[in-house]
């Protein structure tokens, strides 16, 4: 039996073996330079943002390309795709058959196998044949597909198919490059006519993405005759979001731009004298303000002055005692207590991307320091905050069922596929900060920038709030500067900077009083053990032991 098992495993490696070597040696004949050399378009999800949630980035009811194809609970669907296939057939012109698309596609093996990242193990025929199957139904699907008919005029049944069908469309892993599509629409025309689908496919792609797309995009963009210089859907959309020839800076380091430091400088140079500025801005009279502090300068003082005069007395009577102190202040500074609670993130929740949040108040307490939102028709390019006015600028964003998948797809494309800053990571990253709640999403539904076709607003804050964050670190110095402008203005509120201070001044001082705890504790635990083996009840200690012990 064992010998059996060897031999048969080593039959399947030997299998591989060959096929790998028929595949390399046929890649080699048939394939140029540039295109084994040339950049993959489509990529596997991360897995750190696959985690975060699985069903975002894998399609549900259809497989379109290799990477899905043959999934199992995916194949009762392949009937209407083959439906949708032969309904194309109806539309060729000079009766041409499906089989003369794969005859097309199977010439296109290298525009076909490029986009991916990953080998294809797939003969030429396979993969001619589920090109040609899933051009068809996704061109249809394309032609047929208006926003407002999924998601008004249909019944419930028919938008949920809609959407489900966009939310598989819209996956990373599931796209088809956009040369096929031109090359399914010439068989409708004449020869002499076939150039005539390009401008057909560019309004079909425009009104596609435009009515896809979560964040509106300006009205004047449409998309060029160029269209296929774009891989596939995805990053059609995503340049629509993120133009090219759009200026974001990258900051990757630990440096700002001068106007954050500024900023940030404005706000750490603030002095203890600045309290008695602040504080009657709350109050609205300064002299009670000043007497209220003297009256706690003096509950603190006196205090002190009595502990003070106490050690003194102590180490009279017990010489050993300040040789204790030091011994008790050295073991207190050789505790990194920071460290020990900076350390304290859970390792593998706080490292995460899901776990990380961007540093920026909440909408709702930005609203409080006056803060408005204004919907800005730029796009990501016009998010801006103004100072001045307090208003802060934001490209409005439609909520619906197809908006996690889209946006999560987006960023896994964005983490995977572009060198630069990740800008729309950035974004997600600040939407996910300001929204926390409900009532952050009634403020921005209420300023325009937020439309909300969820079933609640508790449903559009959870989504935002379970939004996965960049895989990797990329700062982007215009978004970073305008969340820096807006934490610098809800710092130079009179409530802020009290606040501000009390944290410094205050409780950044229980080093201080840990200190003094733990020296007037092992000075009473001292005095305890000296008068249970010597009579003092007569004594000084005594009647400090009497005033310290509690009562029976």
């Amino acid at each position: 039996m064992a010998q059996a098992a060897a031999a048969a495993n080593a039959g399947v490696e030997f299998d591989e073996e060959m096929r790998w070597l028929c595949r390399v040696r046929k890649t080699l004949e048939h394939a140029s330079a540039e295109e084994l050399g040339a950049a993959a378009r489509v990529f596997d999800v991360p897995r750190a943002l696959r985690d975060t949630k699985p069903e975002a980035y894998a399609p549900q009811y259809f497989a379109l390309g290799p990477y899905h194809h043959g999934r199992p609970e995916l194949k009762d669907m392949e009937r209407y795709k083959l439906a949708a296939a032969k309904r194309a057939e109806q539309l060729f012109a000079g009766g041409r058959k499906i089989g003369h698309l794969v005859q097309c596609f199977h010439g296109l093996q290298g525009e076909m196998r490029g986009p991916y990242h990953r080998v294809l193990e797939l003969s030429d025929e396979t993969l001619a044949w589920m090109m040609a199957i899933d051009t068809c139904f996704l061109l249809e699907f394309l032609e047929s597909y208006h926003r407002d008919e999924a998601t008004t005029d249909m019944v419930s049944s028919a938008a949920n198919w809609i959407n489900a069908t966009v939310r598989d469309a819209m996956m990373i892993e599931n796209q088809l490059p956009l040369s096929l599509f031109v090359e399914a629409l010439q068989l409708r025309h004449a020869t002499e006519q076939a150039t005539g689908g390009r401008a057909m496919l560019c309004a079909v792609f425009d009104r596609f993405i435009k009515n896809v797309s979560p964040i509106k995009l300006r009205a004047d963009m449409t998309i060029s005759d160029d269209f296929t210089k774009e891989a596939h859907l995805l990053e059609l959309l995503y340049h629509f979001l993120v133009p090219p020839d759009a200026v974001f800076e990258e900051n990757s380091g630990g440096s700002k731009d001068p106007t954050t430091q500024a900023l940030d400088r404005s706000i750490d140079d603030l002095e203890e004298q600045q309290l008695l500025e602040v504080v009657p801005q709350l109050t609205g009279d300064e002299n009670t303000v000043k007497k209220a502090l003297l009256q706690v300068s003096r509950l603190v003082s006196r205090p002190m002055s009595s502990v003070s005069k106490l050690y003194g007395k102590m180490t009279r009577k017990l010489p050993a005692l300040p040789g204790v102190v030091s011994v008790v202040r050295k073991l207190m500074a050789s505790v990194d207590v920071d460290g020990v609670l900076s350390g304290m993130n859970m390792e593998g929740v706080a490292n995460t991307p899901l776990a990380k949040e961007i540093k920026i108040p909440s909408v709702a307490q930005l609203a409080k320091c006056g803060v408005r939102f204004v919907p800005t028709p730029e796009g990501i390019y016009g998010i801006a905050f103004d100072a001045a006015t307090a208003t802060l600028s934001l490209p409005v964003i439609t909520l619906d069922g197809n908006t996690e998948v889209v946006l999560r797809n987006l960023v896994a494309y964005e983490a995977v596929a572009v060198r630069g800053p990740l800008v729309l990571s950035r974004y997600t990253e600040m939407m996910n900060g300001i929204i926390d709640t409900t009532k952050d999403v009634k403020i921005l539904r209420q300023s325009g920038v937020l439309v909300n076709r969820m079933k609640s607003n508790r449903e559009a804050a959870d989504m935002w709030n379970g939004m996965c964050r960049a895989t990797r670190l990329s700062k982007v110095s215009r978004l970073d500067g305008v969340i820096g402008a807006v934490n610098a203005h809800r710092d130079r509120t009179p409530a802020v900077r009290v606040q501000k201070m009390l944290k410094r001044y205050v409780f950044g001082s229980w080093k201080i009083l840990t200190l003094l705890a733990s020296i007037v504790l092992l000075v009473m635990t001292a005095l305890e053990a000296f008068c249970s083996a010597y009579p003092c009840h007569d004594s000084w200690f005594g009647n400090v032991l009497q005033l310290s012990s509690p009562d029976p």
